[in-house]
């Protein structure tokens, strides 16, 4: 008797979509959960090659949270690629200037940087408050 194994194809993916509230969440227990579902860790039908991951949604990203006072010491930095061209701006002045662009990077780099991270990128939409344009879809709710 032989036994075959059965690899997942793009064709045979079915995403689902969640919504996550990370209201007073803390900010990297939170990015692993949704890279965790952007990844497809949960579903045992994964496959490393193929991106089985499904959509999230994100609300209330501008009252999350850090631990031990961190709003003050985390620092995000880019640089223009031009000599003097570093820019830093602290996460609290982050937080007022545009909060889902924190969650945005906490769960971009909790990926795999290889091919399907930009994929697996486009699945996530991060919004300030409550409301959000995705209930067509009838996303189910994620508890952290």
């Amino acid at each position: 008797m032989k036994y075959k194994t059965v690899w997942t194809t793009k064709e045979k993916i079915e995403r689902k979509w969640y919504v996550i509230d990370v209201k007073d969440q803390i900010l990297g227990r939170a990015s692993t959960k949704i890279a965790s579902l952007l990844i497809g860790k949960e579903k045992p039908e994964i496959v490393p090659n193929v991106d089985c991951g499904d959509f999230v949604i994100v609300i209330n990203s501008d009252l999350i949270k850090l631990t031990r006072g961190k709003e003050k010491k985390k620092m995000y930095r880019r640089h223009s690629g031009y000599p003097g061209g570093l820019k830093e701006i602290r996460f609290d002045e982050q937080l007022e200037k545009d909060s889902t662009r924190i969650v945005e990077l906490a769960v971009k780099n909790m990926l795999p940087n290889n091919k399907l991270r930009d994929s697996r990128m486009n699945r996530l939409f991060v919004y300030k408050g409550e409301e959000h344009p995705h209930t067509a879809q009838k996303p189910e709710e994620y508890k952290l």
